[in-house]
Protein backbone atom coordinates (compact mmCIF):
# COMPACT_ATOMS: atom_id res chain seq x y z
CA UNK A 1 0.00 0.00 0.00
CA UNK A 2 1.36 3.36 -1.00
CA UNK A 3 1.81 5.70 1.94
CA UNK A 4 1.47 9.45 1.56
CA UNK A 5 4.45 11.27 3.01
CA UNK A 6 4.46 14.81 4.31
CA UNK A 7 7.57 16.83 4.98
CA UNK A 8 7.25 18.14 8.55
CA UNK A 9 6.75 21.89 8.70
CA UNK A 10 7.54 23.89 11.81
CA UNK A 11 4.46 25.82 12.83
CA UNK A 12 5.35 28.64 15.18
CA UNK A 13 2.42 29.29 17.51
CA UNK A 14 2.07 31.77 20.34
CA UNK A 15 2.53 30.18 23.75
CA UNK A 16 0.55 31.69 26.56
CA UNK A 17 0.00 30.89 30.20
CA UNK A 18 -3.10 28.93 31.17
CA UNK A 19 -3.88 31.66 33.70
CA UNK A 20 -3.03 34.99 32.05
CA UNK A 21 -4.42 38.28 33.28
CA UNK A 22 -7.71 39.40 31.75
CA UNK A 23 -5.96 42.18 29.83
CA UNK A 24 -3.35 39.80 28.44
CA UNK A 25 -6.04 37.30 27.45
CA UNK A 26 -8.08 39.92 25.60
CA UNK A 27 -4.99 41.21 23.80
CA UNK A 28 -3.93 37.69 22.82
CA UNK A 29 -7.39 36.85 21.51
CA UNK A 30 -7.54 40.05 19.42
CA UNK A 31 -4.15 39.25 17.91
CA UNK A 32 -5.21 35.65 17.34
CA UNK A 33 -8.30 36.77 15.42
CA UNK A 34 -6.20 38.96 13.14
CA UNK A 35 -3.65 36.21 12.65
CA UNK A 36 -6.33 33.62 11.91
CA UNK A 37 -7.99 35.89 9.36
CA UNK A 38 -4.68 36.71 7.65
CA UNK A 39 -3.63 33.08 7.32
CA UNK A 40 -7.10 32.00 6.17
CA UNK A 41 -7.14 34.57 3.40
CA UNK A 42 -3.81 33.37 2.06
CA UNK A 43 -4.24 29.59 2.43
CA UNK A 44 -5.42 26.95 0.01
CA UNK A 45 -9.06 27.96 -0.33
CA UNK A 46 -10.21 25.78 2.58
CA UNK A 47 -10.48 28.97 4.62
CA UNK A 48 -13.45 30.22 6.59
CA UNK A 49 -14.14 33.74 7.69
CA UNK A 50 -17.08 35.76 8.91
CA UNK A 51 -20.42 34.94 10.52
CA UNK A 52 -21.83 31.41 10.58
CA UNK A 53 -25.32 30.51 9.40
CA UNK A 54 -28.21 30.25 11.89
CA UNK A 55 -26.30 32.16 14.59
CA UNK A 56 -24.46 35.41 15.24
CA UNK A 57 -20.96 34.14 15.84
CA UNK A 58 -17.93 34.56 13.59
CA UNK A 59 -15.23 32.00 12.86
CA UNK A 60 -12.34 34.17 14.06
CA UNK A 61 -13.86 34.59 17.53
CA UNK A 62 -14.24 30.82 17.91
CA UNK A 63 -10.66 30.21 16.72
CA UNK A 64 -9.21 32.65 19.24
CA UNK A 65 -11.42 31.48 22.11
CA UNK A 66 -10.76 27.80 21.48
CA UNK A 67 -7.09 27.73 20.55
CA UNK A 68 -5.77 30.12 23.17
CA UNK A 69 -8.21 29.78 26.04
CA UNK A 70 -10.13 26.52 26.36
CA UNK A 71 -8.16 23.95 24.34
CA UNK A 72 -5.13 23.76 26.71
CA UNK A 73 -7.40 23.19 29.71
CA UNK A 74 -9.48 20.57 27.92
CA UNK A 75 -6.36 18.68 26.94
CA UNK A 76 -5.24 18.53 30.58
CA UNK A 77 -8.71 17.49 31.74
CA UNK A 78 -8.92 14.61 29.27
CA UNK A 79 -5.69 13.21 30.69
CA UNK A 80 -7.23 12.90 34.17
CA UNK A 81 -8.21 9.40 35.29
CA UNK A 82 -11.90 10.25 35.56
CA UNK A 83 -12.10 11.17 31.88
CA UNK A 84 -9.64 8.77 30.28
CA UNK A 85 -11.50 5.51 31.05
CA UNK A 86 -14.62 4.91 28.97
CA UNK A 87 -16.84 1.85 29.26
CA UNK A 88 -18.13 0.54 25.94
CA UNK A 89 -19.53 -2.53 24.23
CA UNK A 90 -17.83 -3.00 20.87
CA UNK A 91 -19.50 -6.37 20.23
CA UNK A 92 -23.11 -5.28 19.86
CA UNK A 93 -24.47 -6.53 16.52
CA UNK A 94 -25.58 -4.10 13.83
CA UNK A 95 -29.38 -3.82 14.17
CA UNK A 96 -30.01 -2.71 10.58
CA UNK A 97 -28.14 -5.00 8.19
CA UNK A 98 -26.01 -8.13 8.09
CA UNK A 99 -22.47 -7.62 9.33
CA UNK A 100 -19.96 -6.76 6.61
CA UNK A 101 -17.18 -8.28 8.67
CA UNK A 102 -14.83 -6.43 10.99
CA UNK A 103 -11.83 -4.52 9.74
CA UNK A 104 -8.73 -6.72 9.79
CA UNK A 105 -6.27 -3.81 9.61
CA UNK A 106 -4.13 -3.77 12.76
CA UNK A 107 -4.82 -0.10 13.44
CA UNK A 108 -8.56 -0.86 13.70
CA UNK A 109 -7.91 -2.84 16.87
CA UNK A 110 -8.84 -1.48 20.30
CA UNK A 111 -6.78 -2.56 23.28
CA UNK A 112 -9.13 -2.99 26.25
CA UNK A 113 -7.97 -1.93 29.68
CA UNK A 114 -7.79 -4.66 32.35
CA UNK A 115 -10.14 -3.75 35.18
CA UNK A 116 -7.24 -4.16 37.59
CA UNK A 117 -5.76 -1.01 35.99
CA UNK A 118 -8.94 1.04 36.38
CA UNK A 119 -9.19 3.20 39.54
CA UNK A 120 -11.30 1.52 42.20
CA UNK A 121 -13.57 4.53 42.58
CA UNK A 122 -14.56 4.24 38.92
CA UNK A 123 -15.09 0.48 39.05
CA UNK A 124 -17.29 0.81 42.12
CA UNK A 125 -19.85 2.55 39.94
CA UNK A 126 -20.71 -0.55 37.89
CA UNK A 127 -22.81 -3.55 38.81
CA UNK A 128 -20.69 -6.31 37.31
CA UNK A 129 -19.42 -9.25 39.33
CA UNK A 130 -15.64 -9.14 39.33
CA UNK A 131 -13.79 -12.31 38.47
CA UNK A 132 -10.54 -13.42 40.05
CA UNK A 133 -8.97 -13.29 36.62
CA UNK A 134 -9.73 -9.57 36.27
CA UNK A 135 -8.93 -8.47 39.79
CA UNK A 136 -6.91 -9.55 42.75
CA UNK A 137 -8.79 -10.68 45.86
CA UNK A 138 -7.68 -7.47 47.57
CA UNK A 139 -9.19 -5.37 44.75
CA UNK A 140 -12.48 -7.28 44.93
CA UNK A 141 -12.74 -6.73 48.66
CA UNK A 142 -12.00 -3.03 48.20
CA UNK A 143 -14.68 -2.66 45.52
CA UNK A 144 -17.28 -4.55 47.54
CA UNK A 145 -16.48 -2.44 50.59
CA UNK A 146 -16.82 0.72 48.52
CA UNK A 147 -20.25 -0.41 47.37
CA UNK A 148 -21.34 -1.12 50.94
CA UNK A 149 -20.31 2.41 51.90
CA UNK A 150 -22.57 3.80 49.21
CA UNK A 151 -20.23 4.36 46.27
CA UNK A 152 -22.75 3.04 43.75
CA UNK A 153 -22.45 6.25 41.83
CA UNK A 154 -18.99 7.38 40.86
CA UNK A 155 -20.11 10.91 40.05
CA UNK A 156 -22.02 11.98 43.14
CA UNK A 157 -20.27 12.45 46.48
CA UNK A 158 -20.31 9.55 48.92
CA UNK A 159 -21.68 11.99 51.49
CA UNK A 160 -25.20 11.62 50.10
CA UNK A 161 -26.71 8.13 50.25
CA UNK A 162 -30.01 9.41 48.93
CA UNK A 163 -28.15 10.38 45.78
CA UNK A 164 -26.94 6.82 45.26
CA UNK A 165 -30.42 5.38 45.67
CA UNK A 166 -31.89 7.82 43.15
CA UNK A 167 -28.98 7.13 40.81
CA UNK A 168 -29.64 3.38 40.71
CA UNK A 169 -33.28 3.99 39.72
CA UNK A 170 -32.63 6.83 37.32
CA UNK A 171 -31.45 5.19 34.09
CA UNK A 172 -34.52 2.99 33.62
CA UNK A 173 -36.89 5.96 33.67
CA UNK A 174 -34.85 8.47 31.68
CA UNK A 175 -35.46 9.33 28.03
CA UNK A 176 -32.10 9.39 26.29
CA UNK A 177 -30.99 10.78 22.97
CA UNK A 178 -28.66 7.79 22.53
CA UNK A 179 -28.90 4.04 22.63
CA UNK A 180 -26.86 3.32 25.74
CA UNK A 181 -24.71 0.25 26.29
CA UNK A 182 -25.84 -2.02 29.10
CA UNK A 183 -23.01 -1.66 31.61
CA UNK A 184 -23.90 -5.06 33.10
CA UNK A 185 -23.31 -6.89 29.82
CA UNK A 186 -20.33 -9.28 29.86
CA UNK A 187 -19.23 -7.72 26.55
CA UNK A 188 -18.76 -4.25 28.06
CA UNK A 189 -15.14 -3.32 28.67
CA UNK A 190 -13.10 -0.37 29.89
CA UNK A 191 -11.00 1.41 27.28
CA UNK A 192 -8.17 3.81 28.06
CA UNK A 193 -8.84 6.59 25.55
CA UNK A 194 -5.28 7.91 25.79
CA UNK A 195 -3.91 4.56 24.65
CA UNK A 196 -6.46 4.21 21.83
CA UNK A 197 -6.39 7.62 20.10
CA UNK A 198 -8.66 8.45 17.20
CA UNK A 199 -6.67 8.46 13.95
CA UNK A 200 -6.63 7.16 10.39
CA UNK A 201 -6.88 3.37 10.44
CA UNK A 202 -7.32 2.63 6.73
CA UNK A 203 -10.99 1.70 7.24
CA UNK A 204 -12.86 2.92 4.17
CA UNK A 205 -14.79 1.69 1.16
CA UNK A 206 -18.37 0.32 0.93
CA UNK A 207 -18.67 -0.57 4.63
CA UNK A 208 -17.75 2.91 5.87
CA UNK A 209 -19.77 4.63 3.15
CA UNK A 210 -22.84 2.53 4.00
CA UNK A 211 -22.82 3.81 7.59
CA UNK A 212 -22.72 7.49 6.65
CA UNK A 213 -25.17 7.02 3.81
CA UNK A 214 -27.67 5.43 6.19
CA UNK A 215 -27.23 8.31 8.62
CA UNK A 216 -27.81 11.02 6.04
CA UNK A 217 -30.42 9.32 3.85
CA UNK A 218 -32.63 7.79 6.53
CA UNK A 219 -32.24 10.03 9.57
CA UNK A 220 -31.74 13.64 8.47
CA UNK A 221 -35.38 14.37 7.55
CA UNK A 222 -34.47 14.12 3.86
CA UNK A 223 -36.71 12.73 1.11
CA UNK A 224 -35.18 10.21 -1.26
CA UNK A 225 -35.74 12.58 -4.17
CA UNK A 226 -33.26 15.11 -2.76
CA UNK A 227 -29.62 14.14 -3.23
CA UNK A 228 -26.72 15.34 -1.15
CA UNK A 229 -23.75 16.83 -3.01
CA UNK A 230 -21.07 14.23 -3.86
CA UNK A 231 -23.49 11.37 -3.22
CA UNK A 232 -22.30 8.60 -5.59
CA UNK A 233 -25.91 7.38 -5.93
CA UNK A 234 -27.14 10.73 -7.20
CA UNK A 235 -28.06 10.82 -10.90
CA UNK A 236 -25.59 12.66 -13.08
CA UNK A 237 -27.14 15.99 -14.05
CA UNK A 238 -25.17 18.32 -16.27
CA UNK A 239 -24.39 21.61 -14.58
CA UNK A 240 -25.71 20.52 -11.16
CA UNK A 241 -23.49 22.11 -8.49
CA UNK A 242 -25.40 20.69 -5.54
CA UNK A 243 -27.19 23.97 -4.90
CA UNK A 244 -30.57 22.28 -5.23
CA UNK A 245 -29.83 20.39 -2.01
CA UNK A 246 -29.09 23.61 -0.12
CA UNK A 247 -32.19 25.29 -1.55
CA UNK A 248 -34.17 22.39 -0.09
CA UNK A 249 -32.26 22.59 3.20
CA UNK A 250 -32.95 26.31 3.62
CA UNK A 251 -36.64 25.58 3.16
CA UNK A 252 -36.70 23.35 6.25
CA UNK A 253 -37.66 24.54 9.70
CA UNK A 254 -34.77 25.62 11.91
CA UNK A 255 -34.86 22.44 14.02
CA UNK A 256 -34.46 20.06 11.06
CA UNK A 257 -31.82 22.29 9.49
CA UNK A 258 -29.90 22.28 12.78
CA UNK A 259 -30.12 18.49 12.92
CA UNK A 260 -28.46 18.12 9.51
CA UNK A 261 -25.76 20.63 10.41
CA UNK A 262 -24.93 18.78 13.62
CA UNK A 263 -24.43 15.50 11.77
CA UNK A 264 -22.44 17.17 9.00
CA UNK A 265 -20.29 18.92 11.61
CA UNK A 266 -19.60 15.63 13.39
CA UNK A 267 -18.64 14.04 10.06
CA UNK A 268 -16.30 16.94 9.26
CA UNK A 269 -14.67 16.74 12.68
CA UNK A 270 -13.98 13.03 12.28
CA UNK A 271 -12.49 13.62 8.82
CA UNK A 272 -10.23 16.29 10.29
CA UNK A 273 -8.97 13.89 12.97
CA UNK A 274 -8.17 11.29 10.33
CA UNK A 275 -6.26 13.84 8.26
CA UNK A 276 -4.33 15.18 11.25
CA UNK A 277 -3.36 11.78 12.66
CA UNK A 278 -2.39 9.95 9.48
CA UNK A 279 0.09 7.11 9.19
CA UNK A 280 2.91 8.88 7.35
CA UNK A 281 5.34 5.98 7.48
CA UNK A 282 5.84 2.66 9.25
CA UNK A 283 9.48 1.62 9.44
CA UNK A 284 9.84 -1.84 10.95
CA UNK A 285 6.99 -1.44 13.39
CA UNK A 286 7.94 2.13 14.29
CA UNK A 287 4.97 4.13 12.94
CA UNK A 288 5.03 7.91 12.53
CA UNK A 289 1.68 9.68 12.68
CA UNK A 290 1.10 13.27 11.66
CA UNK A 291 -0.84 15.74 9.50
CA UNK A 292 -1.41 14.74 5.88
CA UNK A 293 -2.08 17.88 3.86
CA UNK A 294 -2.94 15.84 0.77
CA UNK A 295 -5.65 13.94 2.65
CA UNK A 296 -6.98 17.15 4.18
CA UNK A 297 -7.09 18.87 0.78
CA UNK A 298 -8.88 15.90 -0.78
CA UNK A 299 -11.58 16.03 1.92
CA UNK A 300 -12.08 19.79 2.24
CA UNK A 301 -10.65 21.85 -0.65
CA UNK A 302 -13.44 23.40 -2.76
CA UNK A 303 -11.81 22.21 -5.98
CA UNK A 304 -11.92 18.55 -4.84
CA UNK A 305 -15.34 18.72 -3.17
CA UNK A 306 -17.27 20.89 -5.66
CA UNK A 307 -17.35 23.65 -3.07
CA UNK A 308 -18.73 21.34 -0.38
CA UNK A 309 -15.64 21.29 1.90
CA UNK A 310 -15.95 24.80 3.38
CA UNK A 311 -19.63 24.15 4.12
CA UNK A 312 -18.67 21.03 6.05
CA UNK A 313 -16.16 23.03 8.06
CA UNK A 314 -18.75 25.68 8.85
CA UNK A 315 -20.95 22.94 10.25
CA UNK A 316 -18.04 21.84 12.44
CA UNK A 317 -17.96 25.32 13.97
CA UNK A 318 -21.74 25.24 14.38
CA UNK A 319 -21.54 21.92 16.23
CA UNK A 320 -18.80 23.38 18.44
CA UNK A 321 -21.16 26.22 19.40
CA UNK A 322 -23.95 23.79 20.27
CA UNK A 323 -21.77 21.73 22.60
CA UNK A 324 -20.14 24.83 24.07
CA UNK A 325 -23.62 26.13 24.89
CA UNK A 326 -24.43 22.84 26.62
CA UNK A 327 -21.31 23.18 28.80
CA UNK A 328 -22.36 26.66 29.86
CA UNK A 329 -25.87 25.42 30.69
CA UNK A 330 -24.81 22.39 32.74
CA UNK A 331 -22.25 24.27 34.86
CA UNK A 332 -24.67 24.70 37.79
CA UNK A 333 -25.14 20.92 37.95
CA UNK A 334 -21.44 20.41 38.66
CA UNK A 335 -21.02 23.49 40.86
CA UNK A 336 -23.03 21.78 43.61
CA UNK A 337 -21.03 20.31 46.48
CA UNK A 338 -22.93 17.03 46.18
CA UNK A 339 -21.31 16.34 42.81
CA UNK A 340 -17.86 14.81 42.95
CA UNK A 341 -15.80 13.34 40.09
CA UNK A 342 -14.94 10.29 42.14
CA UNK A 343 -12.01 7.99 41.35
CA UNK A 344 -10.89 7.22 44.90
CA UNK A 345 -7.90 9.59 44.79
CA UNK A 346 -9.20 12.51 46.83
CA UNK A 347 -6.47 15.00 45.93
CA UNK A 348 -6.70 14.30 42.21
CA UNK A 349 -10.52 14.33 42.32
CA UNK A 350 -10.52 17.83 43.80
CA UNK A 351 -8.05 19.08 41.18
CA UNK A 352 -10.10 17.47 38.40
CA UNK A 353 -13.31 19.12 39.51
CA UNK A 354 -11.61 22.52 39.88
CA UNK A 355 -10.23 22.22 36.35
CA UNK A 356 -13.66 21.26 35.03
CA UNK A 357 -15.28 24.23 36.79
CA UNK A 358 -12.63 26.50 35.30
CA UNK A 359 -13.63 25.29 31.83
CA UNK A 360 -17.28 25.96 32.65
CA UNK A 361 -16.39 29.53 33.65
CA UNK A 362 -14.69 29.98 30.27
CA UNK A 363 -17.69 28.47 28.49
CA UNK A 364 -20.09 30.85 30.22
CA UNK A 365 -17.86 33.81 29.36
CA UNK A 366 -18.12 33.25 25.60
CA UNK A 367 -20.12 36.24 24.32
CA UNK A 368 -21.75 34.76 21.20
CA UNK A 369 -23.55 31.59 22.25
CA UNK A 370 -26.10 29.83 20.07
CA UNK A 371 -29.61 30.66 21.28
CA UNK A 372 -31.34 27.31 21.69
CA UNK A 373 -34.56 29.08 22.76
CA UNK A 374 -35.20 29.71 19.07
CA UNK A 375 -35.79 25.97 18.67
CA UNK A 376 -39.11 24.24 19.41
CA UNK A 377 -40.65 27.62 20.19
CA UNK A 378 -43.89 27.44 18.17
CA UNK A 379 -47.16 25.68 18.85
CA UNK A 380 -46.60 23.61 22.01
CA UNK A 381 -48.16 20.42 20.68
CA UNK A 382 -46.26 20.62 17.39
CA UNK A 383 -43.06 21.54 19.24
CA UNK A 384 -43.34 18.48 21.50
CA UNK A 385 -43.94 16.23 18.51
CA UNK A 386 -40.99 17.70 16.60
CA UNK A 387 -38.74 17.46 19.64
CA UNK A 388 -39.60 13.77 20.07
CA UNK A 389 -38.98 13.15 16.37
CA UNK A 390 -35.64 14.96 16.72
CA UNK A 391 -34.71 12.75 19.70
CA UNK A 392 -35.71 9.49 18.01
CA UNK A 393 -33.80 10.32 14.82
CA UNK A 394 -30.67 11.01 16.83
CA UNK A 395 -31.15 7.87 18.91
CA UNK A 396 -31.35 5.89 15.68
CA UNK A 397 -28.00 7.37 14.57
CA UNK A 398 -26.43 6.23 17.83
CA UNK A 399 -27.61 2.68 17.01
CA UNK A 400 -26.04 2.89 13.54
CA UNK A 401 -22.66 3.33 15.23
CA UNK A 402 -22.85 -0.37 16.12
CA UNK A 403 -22.63 -1.06 12.37
CA UNK A 404 -19.14 0.44 12.03
CA UNK A 405 -16.76 -2.36 11.06
CA UNK A 406 -13.58 -0.86 12.54
CA UNK A 407 -13.42 -1.21 16.34
CA UNK A 408 -11.43 1.98 16.88
CA UNK A 409 -13.77 3.94 14.58
CA UNK A 410 -16.74 2.38 16.37
CA UNK A 411 -15.33 3.36 19.77
CA UNK A 412 -14.88 7.02 18.85
CA UNK A 413 -18.10 7.13 16.84
CA UNK A 414 -20.09 5.85 19.81
CA UNK A 415 -18.34 8.20 22.23
CA UNK A 416 -18.80 11.32 20.10
CA UNK A 417 -22.41 10.47 19.32
CA UNK A 418 -23.14 9.92 23.01
CA UNK A 419 -21.37 13.18 23.81
CA UNK A 420 -23.55 15.11 21.37
CA UNK A 421 -26.64 13.30 22.62
CA UNK A 422 -25.74 14.36 26.17
CA UNK A 423 -25.32 17.96 25.01
CA UNK A 424 -28.79 17.89 23.44
CA UNK A 425 -30.24 16.38 26.60
CA UNK A 426 -28.72 19.27 28.58
CA UNK A 427 -30.07 21.94 26.23
CA UNK A 428 -33.56 20.47 26.43
CA UNK A 429 -33.47 20.23 30.26
CA UNK A 430 -32.82 23.85 31.20
CA UNK A 431 -35.72 24.14 33.65
CA UNK A 432 -34.78 20.92 35.40
CA UNK A 433 -31.15 22.03 35.75
CA UNK A 434 -32.16 25.43 37.10
CA UNK A 435 -34.28 23.81 39.82
CA UNK A 436 -31.57 21.46 41.09
CA UNK A 437 -31.25 21.41 44.90
CA UNK A 438 -27.80 22.11 46.30
CA UNK A 439 -27.36 19.13 48.60
CA UNK A 440 -29.38 16.34 47.03
CA UNK A 441 -29.96 15.02 43.53
CA UNK A 442 -32.88 16.09 41.40
CA UNK A 443 -35.16 13.38 40.05
CA UNK A 444 -35.71 15.51 36.97
CA UNK A 445 -32.12 15.61 35.75
CA UNK A 446 -29.07 13.42 36.29
CA UNK A 447 -25.94 12.59 34.32
CA UNK A 448 -24.29 9.20 34.47
CA UNK A 449 -20.52 8.97 34.54
CA UNK A 450 -20.62 7.60 30.98
CA UNK A 451 -22.52 10.67 29.80
CA UNK A 452 -20.09 13.02 31.55
CA UNK A 453 -17.03 11.29 30.10
CA UNK A 454 -18.60 11.27 26.63
CA UNK A 455 -19.65 14.94 26.87
CA UNK A 456 -16.18 16.21 27.76
CA UNK A 457 -14.28 13.96 25.37
CA UNK A 458 -16.66 14.71 22.50
CA UNK A 459 -16.24 18.44 23.02
CA UNK A 460 -12.50 17.82 23.36
CA UNK A 461 -12.56 16.23 19.91
CA UNK A 462 -14.28 19.31 18.44
CA UNK A 463 -11.84 21.61 20.20
CA UNK A 464 -8.96 19.55 18.79
CA UNK A 465 -10.49 19.71 15.30
CA UNK A 466 -10.55 23.50 15.35
CA UNK A 467 -6.99 23.60 16.65
CA UNK A 468 -5.88 21.19 13.92
CA UNK A 469 -7.72 23.19 11.28
CA UNK A 470 -5.65 26.21 12.26
CA UNK A 471 -2.49 24.10 11.95
CA UNK A 472 -3.51 22.94 8.48
CA UNK A 473 -4.00 26.57 7.45
CA UNK A 474 -0.39 27.28 8.41
CA UNK A 475 0.93 24.14 6.73
CA UNK A 476 -0.91 24.80 3.48
CA UNK A 477 0.12 28.45 3.51
CA UNK A 478 3.78 27.47 3.95
CA UNK A 479 3.48 24.90 1.14
CA UNK A 480 2.32 27.50 -1.39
Amino acid sequence: MEVNRVVPVLVVMMIISLCPSTEDTETTEREAKKESRAVSEQSCGCHLTGVLDDCFCDVESIDAFNNYKIFPKLKKLQERDYFRYYKVNLKRPCPFWAEDGHCSIKDCHVEPCPESKVPLGIKAGNYNKYSLEANSEKDIDACEQATKLGAINSTLSNQSKEAFIDWARYDDAQDHFCELDDERSPDVQYVDLLLNPERYTGYKGPSAWRVWNSIYEENCFKPRSVYRPLNPLAPSISGDTGESFYEWLEGLCLEKRVFYRLISGLHASINLHLSAKYLLEDNWGNPRWGPNTKEFTHRFHPAYTKGEGPRRLKNLYFLYLIELRALSKVASYFERSVVDLYTGNLEEDVETKNLLLSIFIDAKSFPMHFDEKSMFAGNKKEARSLKEEFRLHFKNISRIMDCVGCDKCRLWGKLQTQGLGTALKILFSEKEIQSLPENSPSKGFQLTRQEIVALINAFGRLSTSIKELQSFKYLLHDHR
